[in-house]
C-alpha cells in the first residue's frame, strides 16, 4: 500500500523560503511520476512541479518556475518541494501525489492520473 506523507510547511514572509518533504512508502517508484499539487482556499488543486522517479525529469507550472525546485532522494524515497522567493499567491496546502503511469503514458499535469496522495501540508506567505 502506498503512503505518502508531507512535512515542512509553515509561515513565512514574502521572498522567504520553505522545503516541503514528502516521505514515500510501500513499494517500488520506479515507473513513478511525483508530483506537487496546491490549493487554495475556494480554488481548485493545481499543479505544482513533477519529476519522473527513475531518470529525474522535471516539469514546473509557469507560476512557479524559477522559484521553485523539486528532487528526489532515491536512497531515502523522498521527493522535496524547495520554494523560494514565495509570493502571497503561493498560500495553499500543498500536496505530494504519485502517478504509477507516468513511464508509459508520460508526465501530465492534470489530477486523474495520480493515484496517491499525502495529506497536504499548509504554507502561508504573509505580505
Amino acid at each position: 500500500q502506498v503512503q505518502l506523507v508531507e512535512s515542512g510547511g509553515g509561515s513565512v514572509q514574502a521572498g522567504g523560503s520553505l522545503r516541503l518533504s514528502c516521505a514515500a512508502s510501500g513499494r517500488s517508484f520506479s515507473s513513478y511520476a511525483m508530483a506537487w499539487f496546491r490549493q487554495a482556499p475556494g480554488k481548485e488543486r493545481e499543479f505544482v512541479a513533477a519529476i519522473r522517479w527513475s531518470v529525474g525529469t522535471t516539469y514546473y507550472a509557469d507560476s512557479v518556475k524559477g522559484r521553485f525546485t523539486i528532487a528526489r532522494d532515491i536512497a531515502k524515497n523522498t521527493v522535496y518541494l524547495q520554494m523560494n522567493s514565495l509570493k502571497p499567491e503561493d498560500t495553499a496546502n500543498y500536496y505530494c501525489a504519485a502517478d504509477p503511469t507516468a513511464q508509459a503514458m508520460g508526465v501530465r499535469e492534470n489530477l486523474d492520473p495520480y493515484d496517491y496522495w499525502g495529506q497536504g501540508t499548509q504554507v502561508t506567505v504573509s505580505s
